[in-house]
């Protein structure tokens, strides 16, 4: 545990891509392999479920730091953190131990989950006795699920494929789901990242890991750049941008997994899929999108999210919620690995499969076609009518790359501009890390009827936190400090003063929100200074957007 608190607080405290390189080489290449195993899940992303309620940490913490409510909670404002508050405020420990990261998670974390409410206060205060401060840090961020360290799953894989002397492609496939919910890392499984690549996992794979994704690049310019930056549209393969669950089918010996980009194993939650993908030769890998798919027509993301937030999928919910996959790359068929192939062979190969396997919920993501860049952008106009969020852009000559990469071919994600309305802020939160002593995560409203009513109100619909700079955030902090009408915990309701133009992807009505709309990706386009509170939009403003 104080290797891998030490490991923490070195790339905590730098920026430098090259010293934090070096810092996860130097523990990998000295931890123990069991140690190493757990260090590599959770700096790759892996988040047990939470062990702990928060409100029995924040109990326990301000009982053993003898502070009134009223001061530790002053004190989690200043920080802007409830780990590092707590790690802080507790005294000095009494006990030693010289037990690794793995007897840490194994033996004491994780069996905190599902403990007798009345045995984890002593548990909990047992532990944290026999921990140094910094590794309190790292103790309550896992036990809180808020572990986060400025370091990237790609450096990791960097450093893994580095201590081992493997390819970091053949490394960043055998992360892929390495740091799912149920994952329980050991000595073996950091063995099988760090080994010799076998002439067997080069030959075929054995079992339902898929291959990392290839991620898109933003294409954000004005058309009549398109010709010299990209060439004439011969060279590319345009395709509509799905809003959906990007997924990968795996078929291999006579099984079948689904696998979200989040490294999730969503099987059991598309069982219409799962069953689909039995028809699928063995040693297939089919990269694609998962849609409610209605009458030949994507159905908004909204619909998706109301299969995905249920617990049990009963036969009137996968009645009402149809789903498929709208293929659109084939990454492994027969078992070869048919990455290092140019796109538009990949593309050939991919509809040939589709065409033999001829199943209803296995639908190919048409091409688009078009007399140049400008018909296409005329095209690319009528994306929100059809559910969609602009094109991909996909080299003909790409080969499937990892990650957000640019060293074997490119795609570009040409979207649509966002939609917005004008809003106004009314709530005010302190945020985290570096922006722990500013109010930057906001709640914005917008009025429930037109200038003149007599009951107008404001209507809270989002929230944002992104989009400002630094110095803009420091001018709206000042504002809010100033402007305060009433402070409920770390929550500050203001004066309405402050109109900013919001954006968003999409929008929906929703029953679980006041003002009845949710909105999805909401964020801060501009400070709007040149417009007054009452003249900011309407709940009618907001439903005219919604779809049809």
């Amino acid at each position: 545990m104080k290797a891998f608190a030490a490991l923490y607080r070195d790339l905590d405290a730098s920026t430098s891509s090259l010293a934090k390189q070096a810092a996860l080489q130097r523990y990998l290449r000295a931890a123990p392999p069991q140690d190493a195993a757990w260090a590599v899940y959770f700096l790759a992303g892996g988040k047990p479920r939470q062990l702990v309620p928060v409100k029995l940490l924040r109990l326990l913490a301000q009982e053993a730091a003898g502070l009134p409510e009223w001061l530790f909670e002053e004190s989690y404002q200043a920080v802007g953190d409830l780990a590092e508050t707590i790690a802080l405020l507790l005294p000095p420990p009494g006990e030693a131990h010289d037990l690794g990261l793995a007897r840490w998670v194994q033996d004491h974390l994780l069996p905190l989950r599902g403990a007798p409410a009345d045995a984890l206060p002593e548990r909990l205060r047992t532990q944290w006795r026999r921990l140094a401060p910094d590794e309190r840090l790292v103790y309550f961020k896992l036990i809180t699920g808020a572990f986060r360290v400025g370091v990237s799953k790609l450096q990791v894989t960097q450093a893994l494929a580095a201590v081992g002397g493997v390819d970091a492609k053949r490394v960043a496939q055998r992360l892929m789901g390495y740091t799912h919910l149920g994952a329980r890392p050991d000595a073996a499984a950091y063995a099988a990242l760090v080994a010799p690549e076998a002439a067997q996992e080069r030959a075929a794979q054995t079992s339902g890991q898929p291959y990392p994704f290839f991620l898109a690049h933003p294409f954000n310019v004005d058309i009549a750049q398109f010709d010299a930056l990209l060439g004439p549209t011969a060279g590319w393969l345009v395709e509509w941008k799905w809003d959906g669950i990007r997924a990968q089918l795996v078929k291999r010996a006579g099984q079948v997994w689904l696998w979200s980009r989040g490294e999730e194993l969503v099987t059991e939650r598309f069982p219409e899929l799962a069953a689909m993908g039995e028809a699928l030769p063995d040693d297939s890998v089919l990269d694609g999108e998962i849609v409610v798919w209605r009458d030949g027509t994507v159905q908004p993301f909204a619909e998706l999210q109301r299969r995905i937030g249920r617990k049990t999928l009963g036969p009137k919910l996968l009645r009402e919620l149809p789903v498929v996959l709208l293929a659109y790359d084939l990454i492994e068929h027969a078992g070869r690995d048919l990455r290092a192939l140019p796109q538009d062979q990949r593309r050939a190969r991919l509809d040939a499969l589709l065409r033999e396997v001829n199943h209803p919920l296995l639908v190919p993501s048409p091409v688009i076609g078009g007399d140049g860049w400008a018909d296409l952008a005329r095209l690319r106009e009528s994306a929100r009518e059809r559910g969609v969020e602009g094109m991909m852009l996909k080299r003909r000559d790409a080969r499937y790359g990892v990650g957000r990469t640019k060293d074997v071919g490119v795609w570009w994600k040409w979207k649509i501009d966002p939609l917005s309305v004008d809003a106004v802020l009314v709530y005010a939160q302190r945020g985290h890390g570096r922006r722990a002593s500013l109010y930057s995560d906001y709640t914005f409203a917008v009025w429930n009827g037109l200038p003149g009513d007599a009951e107008r109100q404001l209507v809270p619909f989002a929230k944002a936190y992104s989009g400002l700079t630094d110095a803009e955030m420091a001018r709206v902090d000042a504002v809010i400090r100033r402007t305060t009408v009433e402070s409920f915990g770390p929550v500050r309701s203001v004066k309405p003063t402050l109109v900013f133009e919001l954006g968003f992807e999409g929008i929906a009505r929703s029953t679980r929100h006041k003002s009845g709309i949710a909105v999805r990706f909401p964020r801060m386009l501009r400070w709007r200074e040149d417009k007054p509170v009452e003249e900011a939009d309407t709940l009618q403003t907001l439903e005219a957007l919604l779809p049809p």
